[in-house]
């Protein structure tokens, strides 16, 4: 497999994503669903903390690419779904931690919802790995 990872423009070196990534022949691709801040007996955690929402989900996301024999260096590409785009966009810094600690320089796009499947959530992420 081949990436090329295509040109970031001024807020892709400051917020760690690029415009888009380019995949020739993969071996192998991993579509992951919609993720949220859920703990070990399915209850959202971390209600009204968005922070602790973004790095939990990032941990279940973590769990799922482990569990398919992929890491955050496979994934092309992330979507957030927020109930509150201005919340995300102040806390984004745990968001580029977390990929630049895991080797991830996604396509990403940020989308504000109404709402989300339970109402404790803030934040949903789902994805695409590729290897």
């Amino acid at each position: 497999m081949h990436r090329q990872d295509i040109g970031p423009r001024m807020f892709g070196d400051r917020l760690g994503y690029n415009r888009a990534v380019s995949v020739t022949n993969p071996e192998r691709w991993l579509v992951l669903a919609g993720h949220e801040s859920r703990g070990p007996d399915g209850a959202i955690v971390h209600v009204r903390d968005l922070r602790g929402q973004i790095e939990t989900t990032f941990d279940r996301l973590a769990e799922t690419l482990a569990e398919a024999g992929f890491t955050f260096a496979h994934v092309v590409q992330l979507r957030y779904f927020a109930v509150d785009v201005a919340e995300v966009t102040r806390h984004f810094d745990v968001i580029t931690a977390r990929l630049e600690r895991e080797g991830c320089r996604p396509a990403t796009v940020l989308v504000g919802v109404t709402a989300l499947s339970d109402p404790d959530m803030l934040i949903e992420i789902e994805g695409l790995a590729v290897r």
